[in-house]
């Protein structure tokens, strides 16, 4: 997902009252875990997209 940063990606799980939707960024040598949630509108939240470049900054930082 370009939106949130480079080489960041959505995984979709599908279930069958929801679908889940994990948010990450492939390293390296890590996957690092942004977010998990359950999708239930077409557009991704804005506060999951916020949340995960906050954690991406975090992340870099360290």
């Amino acid at each position: 997902m370009p939106v949130i940063g480079a080489r960041c990606h959505e995984l979709r799980i599908v279930d069958t009252a929801v679908t889940w939707r994990i948010m990450y960024r492939l390293d390296e040598d890590a996957v690092v875990i942004l977010e998990v949630f359950a999708k239930k509108t077409e557009q991704t939240p804005p506060h999951v997209i916020a949340t995960c470049r906050m954690r991406l900054r975090r992340y870099d930082s360290t």
